[in-house]
């Protein structure tokens, strides 16, 4: 399990193994790549806070399943990697752990409010978790809490314990289904 922060990973107790992997697209990419290398695990679950458009009406502590990551900074005139699935099997036992769970392309970007208004859930590290997962051929999963609209500037109405708290209760259910795949 990677999370940007221990904070996030908190939840997740003693039998789990886990990364803080740093804020921001290339620490997460880095530090998961050379965990993968160190522990060389079956799969990897990225979890963590977000925050979402107001178009996409997503209520703050809501827990969302992201069925792919896009790397919404990332842009040349050539072709470039910037976008990555979850894996089909993980993301199957992730709705079967939570059916209500909305299931939405996340955007991942290198700064706060930087996504683009067309994206439904922002965050920071997902596209280069699940890239570094995708180059060493591992399944892969991202799942976040909503903790605050994005470009919301006044952080005290962000919940971000709030949040936590939800990713903990759900996290516990997917890591659990993921446990139990064959």
């Amino acid at each position: 399990m990677v999370a940007a922060t221990p904070f996030e990973l908190a939840w997740a107790g003693a039998d789990t193994a886990t990364l803080a992997c740093g804020v921001g697209p290339v620490e997460a990419a880095a530090a998961t790549a050379a965990e993968i290398v160190r522990s060389r695990p079956d799969a990897v679950l990225h979890v963590g806070i977000a925050g979402a458009h107001a178009a996409a009406a997503i209520a703050l502590r809501v827990v969302v399943i992201g069925v792919r990551s896009v790397y919404d900074d990332l842009a040349a005139a050539i072709p470039l990697e910037r976008v990555v699935a979850a894996s089909p099997e993980l993301l199957a036992a992730a709705r079967r752990a939570l059916p209500d769970a909305p299931v939405v392309e996340i955007a991942t970007t290198a700064g706060v409010g930087r996504s683009s208004a067309g994206s439904v859930v922002e965050a920071m590290e997902g596209f280069g978790v699940l890239r570094a997962a995708a180059l060493a051929d591992l399944p892969a999963l991202e799942l976040r809490a909503i903790s605050n609209l994005v470009g919301e500037e006044d952080r005290s109405r962000w919940d971000i314990a709030g949040a936590l708290a939800a990713l903990g209760v759900a996290g516990a259910s997917v890591l659990a289904a993921l446990e139990a795949l064959p």
